[in-house]
């Protein structure tokens, strides 16, 4: 990122170089944001919890055998 800043801070960049860099961005982003949203619809759905009860505080449910 400092590399990418420092040289398109410099006075010999070209516009076409802005916008290559710009366009380049813009497609990543949209290609990972795209990826996260595909893998968070696929993502499998959790089994309904049936019937439990959360332990509660401060008593002990372990059995001795």
């Amino acid at each position: 990122m400092r590399l990418l800043e420092d040289r398109l801070n410099s006075d010999d960049v070209a516009k076409k170089d802005i916008v290559t860099v710009f366009l380049a961005l813009q497609k990543q982003n949209f290609v990972l944001g795209n990826s996260l949203t595909n893998l968070v619809e696929q993502w499998p759905k959790a089994p309904p919890i049936i019937n439990e009860v959360p332990a509660m505080f401060g008593i002990l449910l372990e059995t001795k055998d």
